[in-house]
């Protein structure tokens, strides 16, 4: 660990601490609203410790909430996270090759991980990188969904103090760099409306299994751009 520490420099030391002070706040937030949701306060710090994966769980307890099935929400947990079948074999190499090494590091396989390790060119730093951010974004994570947990038992109502849109709008500011795409735009788009037409008349976890649909549209863009 101390070789893993040593190998980042210290501009990219500050890039996985911002990181993980955003993951920290999206922690909270999730930790508040899954207690506002009716929740025990261990589920969410059980499920962060085990699962791991912040939009996964976000969904999950918004369609549990809004009166969906288990089932639901376990199948609209595995479609989003389905990127991370070509995660792992983009950074499968620094994992390392024990089997420990290699069950910790997939637990660790998120957006932000494998976004540090492949913008390293020399493959030691690409595995320090990995390493260091999960390790960060797990601490981050996990304390702040326990003190989220528990501030949301003591002021009932996270959107008194706007934790329930922390998360919303960290994926907004994620988004909206790749809304530039004309494909990536129009998949958004009516993926979106898809969700919003049906919401109102279909299970919760179903309009967003169906806001895939949006993918014909970016099939359709590329098609065009083609011709």
């Amino acid at each position: 660990m101390r070789s893993i520490w040593r190998t980042l420099d210290p501009q990219l030391l500050r890039d996985v601490a911002a990181v993980a002070a955003g993951a920290a706040v999206n922690g909270a937030s999730f930790g508040a609203i899954s207690v506002a949701a009716g929740l025990p306060w261990w589920l969410p710090v059980v499920m962060s410790l085990l699962v791991f994966a912040g939009g996964a769980q976000f969904m999950a307890v918004g369609i549990v909430a809004g009166g969906g099935s288990p089932a639901a929400a376990v199948l609209a947990g595995l479609v989003l996270n389905a990127r991370h079948l070509p995660f792992g074999l983009a950074v499968g190499q620094v994992l390392g090759r024990g089997l420990l090494a290699r069950l910790i590091g997939s637990h660790l396989l998120i957006d932000e991980t494998v976004a540090f390790a492949l913008a390293q060119r020399d493959p030691a730093k690409a595995r320090a990188a990995y390493w260091a951010c999960g390790a960060a974004l797990f601490a981050a994570w996990n304390l702040a969904v326990v003190a989220g947990a528990l501030v949301g038992q003591a002021i009932g109502d996270p959107g008194a103090f706007g934790l329930d849109a922390a998360f919303p709008a960290a994926l907004l500011a994620l988004t909206l760099p790749a809304l530039k795409d004309p494909r990536t735009r129009n998949a958004v788009l009516l993926g979106s409306a898809v969700a919003l037409a049906t919401t109102p008349f279909l299970p919760a976890g179903v309009p967003v299994l169906l806001a895939l649909t949006g993918l014909a549209a970016a099939v359709t863009t590329r098609q065009e751009a083609r011709a």
